[in-house]
């Protein structure tokens, strides 16, 4: 039997009821240009790890959770009929503030009519899946979870820090991860609707996103730039502020020759540390956003050291990866990204194998959606880890 319920969502969401290994899970359709986190986002859903591994689970969803437009997908939400005396006794748990937040979830969701009725009145109770089966970690730097394989890395914000370690892949690699520019200095800028968006700010959240796809993988990892506050964002505009630090905890100076060379010094004495433990591969990669004219299309493009061939090769395969990705997601779309070697200061002086990505002009209005759109920056850092991951 399929019960359907109807939404009212820029009449373009279809929800329903589906009977799948006796759990009932809430439906919708996915709109073009979501990815999993404004899909999940829109109904309010916390995308939690916990969260995120039970959507993959139930969808059966490859590790980067790329979604397909037009598709209908079960939300990590379990459909209850209600019995009309009250919600605990309705899910079988007497704990009253679980069921104030069950009850806040329905109303609000009745509010912005993302239901048709109160629960109440069609007898419908929608629960997210994390309020019943997730429990919360410690805000503790890096403490393991109870639940197994998980750790907490706070600098990921409050929704995003807890990292379940899903295989062995990267076990024994070091990335340093270096997001442009910070503190006294933004970066390049480039306006949005009456908006101003900071080169630093997009590069960082990126960076976050790349950082904490690299510790499923049982990576070594290390933000160079940090701002503690920040976390992973969701959202168009990413407010600036200047209040990054370097790794670890020293303040970036506005002299840009000093900003670079403490960076380097941050990533050669780490570098020094790990070699002498043995570390096999080490990597860092650098992150910007390009300033050119605002008519200027341009897609994401790699730079390597002149005398390095290890950073030749990475860059190159980073560089077919996404052109790969963009062939299987946005078929006749054309990638002309490209691979050049440059003597920057990045590249000159870090020690381990270094990659320096530009992500796009942040002027162009086209390659702004690359970074405005939170699910298309959670796409290029998957995409940029799925590279990675196939460097030998």
């Amino acid at each position: 039997m399929r019960l359907k319920i109807n939404i009212l969502f820029f009449l373009v969401i279809i929800s329903s009821i589906l009977l799948a290994e006796d759990v009932q899970h809430l439906t919708a359709r996915v709109q073009p240009g979501d990815g999993a986190y404004n899909f999940l986002k829109r109904f309010d859903v916390s995308t939690s790890t916990c969260n995120l591994n039970y959507f993959q689970k139930i969808n059966k969803l490859p590790d980067d959770l790329v979604l397909i437009a037009d598709k209908t997908y079960k939300l990590p939400v379990i459909v209850y009929q209600y019995n009309g005396t009250s919600i605990r006794t309705t899910i079988g748990n007497n704990d009253i503030d679980l069921a104030k937040k069950i009850q806040a979830f329905n109303e609000k969701l009745y509010q912005k009519g993302l239901r048709k009725d109160d629960y109440r009145t069609d007898n419908i109770l929608w629960v997210p899946y994390d309020l019943l089966n997730c429990t919360q970690s410690s805000a503790t730097v890096n403490v393991v979870s109870p639940k197994k394989n998980t750790k907490t890395f706070p600098i990921f914000g409050k929704e995003h820090e807890e990292v379940t370690i899903r295989d062995s892949k990267l076990t024994g690699q070091v990335y340093y991860i270096v997001s442009g520019h910070g503190g006294p200095d933004p970066g390049a800028m480039g306006k949005y609707n009456g908006k101003t968006l900071c080169e630093d700010e997009y590069a960082y959240d990126i960076a976050l996103r790349i950082a904490k796809n690299l510790l499923e993988h049982n990576a070594t990892v290390y933000m160079i730039v940090r701002d503690e506050d920040d976390g992973i964002r969701a959202g168009e505009i990413l407010s600036s502020d200047n209040d990054e630090v370097h790794y670890k905890n020293k303040t970036i100076p506005i002299n840009q020759v000093a900003r670079l060379n403490q960076r380097c010094e941050s990533i050669n004495e780490l570098y020094k540390q790990h070699k002498q433990k043995g570390a096999k591969k080490q990597r860092a990669i650098i992150l910007h956003l390009d300033s050119r004219g605002d008519r200027q299309r341009v897609d994401m493009f790699f730079y390597h050291s002149p005398k390095s061939k290890q950073g030749k090769n990475l860059a190159y395969i980073l560089r077919n990866t996404i052109e790969e990705k963009y062939n299987q997601y946005q078929k006749n779309r054309g990638y002309s990204g490209t691979v050049k070697s440059r003597n920057l200061h990045m590249l000159r002086e870090t020690h381990p194998v270094a990659v320096f990505i530009e992500l796009g002009n942040i002027r162009n209005s086209n390659d702004q959606k690359r970074f405005i759109i939170e699910s298309n920056r959670q796409a290029v850092a998957n995409w940029l880890v799925d590279g990675l991951i196939k460097e030998k």
